[in-house]
């Protein structure tokens, strides 16, 4: 299920990064909902820099902007926006884990339907999808786009249920995996968490007008009031009445469940600045740099963060440490895809394209090196040697998250399992050998979730979803068990 369809590459680092989710925001009743919408994606980007997409409407009818690219190659042209009138509005950044790259994949998703028009996008993964997909195709439906977000639509399309409200939610409750959604149709905005948790949502306000996204940071860059977290399993329907005020209906369809938001929320994913779970997540990165000092010290000059992931952490490690935190590397903000053609040597300056060592912090040095997390140990191989070919005398690498041993199948585009460095080598002194590293350690389990969630996991009933270092998966995975992971989806070429 958790397919990625990217350009094809020989880039030997290609894959060696958890790829962004997707980020979503929607607002009701607001004159300028799609310039909001447009800011809040900005704020969302890091969350998915491959396709954008807006809805909005007018009271009349339905208007759409989807693009390749990033929001801000496209949004901040005010005939863009121009074009998007009205005050509801729902907008998507995405990064594919289901589906290939194309433009029939950028959500938000449109359809007309019994009820009227209906758009929805979402973040995260259906573990059911593609068995549903096969479902529906057998009964003759049409597919137009190879997104698991399709799958929504049609079951809202084929509900027996009178409000579109009863159809979103029969549709969901059929749904299984880790999401949250947003959907509009011409008088409401709704807003749905999957029963687990796995993946965040919040409720704002601006202007007396409610508010849905990913990460608090969308709300802050509009100056809107952070009003709470919707709560794992909970549907929120807002709704224009006919005498202009909106009603909010909170409903729990499903049978209760524990929440457990995704780690990797707080590791990797989420901008620093937000907040998640009621957590600010700079403070638990900084939190697990802390505890992995704890956990593995080290004698070192120079504490040096890989960035930009890995700042917090290693201001953490080195406040824990006393040994002094400096910018060892320098990151290169304004380098996408390769601009010139990837020859071999082109392709051997891989990571000097977007980081540099900075010698004089390093040079003749001992070097604690600290980074968020380890795919398939490419990247970190590279800057390891980087920092050596610097001058430094030492290099100690350290990584403020588990070892991960397994794929994921909720949104995050993961390599198969047998390409994770931790499958690939029989202990951590045999990874250090490989990456080329003096030594090489990594954050326990339990030092990950005192750093998050401020106690130790409870085997028995995880507090949070981990599964990536656990394999302790959260719900069932109909797709992959039931090998509908083969599935025969055509792969139609877009020009974009």
């Amino acid at each position: 299920m958790n397919q990625s369809h990217s350009l094809p590459t020989d880039d030997p680092l290609d894959g060696d990064t958890l790829h962004e989710e997707c980020g979503v925001f929607g607002i009701l009743g607001h004159p300028d909902a799609a310039a909001l919408t447009a800011l809040g994606l900005h704020a969302l980007q890091h969350r998915g820099q491959e396709a954008a997409g807006i809805v909005s409407f007018d009271g009349k009818r339905f208007y759409q902007e989807r693009h390749m690219g990033l929001v801000g190659d496209h949004y901040t042209n005010p005939m863009t926006l121009a074009r998007l009138p009205g005050s509801i509005s729902i907008g998507h950044t995405r990064y594919s884990t289901t589906g290939e790259v194309a433009m029939r994949n950028v959500q938000p998703l449109f359809a007309e339907l019994e009820e009227g028009g209906i758009a929805v996008a979402h973040n995260g993964n259906f573990t059911n999808g593609l068995t549903l997909r096969r479902q529906i195709i057998a009964t003759g439906a049409i597919c137009q786009s190879t997104s698991d977000t399709e799958v929504v639509l049609h079951l809202i399309a084929r509900s027996r249920h009178a409000s579109t409200s009863d159809r979103f939610i029969d549709a969901i409750r059929q749904m299984e995996g880790g999401y949250s959604m947003l959907a509009m149709t011409r008088t409401k905005l709704i807003a749905a968490r999957d029963p687990t948790g796995i993946r965040p949502l919040v409720m704002g306000e601006l202007d007396g007008k409610p508010i849905f996204c990913s990460e608090t940071c969308a709300l802050d860059i509009i100056g809107a009031k952070f009003i709470r977290d919707v709560e794992n399993g909970e549907v929120v329907i807002c709704e224009i009445q006919p005498d202009g005020s909106i009603s909010i209906d909170a409903r729990k369809p499903g049978k209760p469940q524990p929440e457990r938001l995704c780690l990797f929320e707080y590791v990797y994913f989420a901008r620093p600045d937000s907040v998640v779970g009621g957590r600010n997540v700079y403070t638990t990165r900084k939190n697990m740099g802390m505890n992995l000092a704890k956990e593995s010290p080290v004698e070192a000059d120079v504490v040096v963060p890989v960035p930009d992931g890995g700042t917090p952490a290693a201001l953490g490690y080195a406040q824990e440490s006393g040994i002094p935190f400096e910018y060892g590397i320098i990151r290169n903000h304004y380098v996408g895809r390769t601009f010139i053609e990837p020859t071999q040597q082109i392709r051997a300056f891989g990571v000097k394209l977007k980081h540099s060592a900075n010698r004089a912090m390093i040079e003749g040095k001992r070097v604690v090196l600290v980074d968020d997390s380890i795919v398939r140990g490419t990247t970190s191989l590279k800057i390891v040697q980087m920092i050596r070919e610097a001058g430094a005398r030492e290099v100690h690498l350290r990584v403020a998250s588990p070892m991960i041993f397994f794929p994921d199948f909720y949104g995050i585009d993961t390599p198969d399992a047998e390409k994770l460095l931790a499958n690939q080598y029989a202990d951590v002194e045999a990874m250090a050998k490989y990456i080329g590293a003096d030594s090489l350690a990594f954050l326990s389990i339990n030092g990950l979730y005192r750093a998050v969630g401020g106690e130790d996991r409870n085997s028995a009933r995880p507090q949070f979803t981990d599964h990536y270092f656990t394999g302790d998966y959260p719900t069932r995975l109909l797709d992959k068990n039931g090998e509908s992971m083969g599935n025969k989806l055509s792969m139609l070429a877009s020009n974009g």
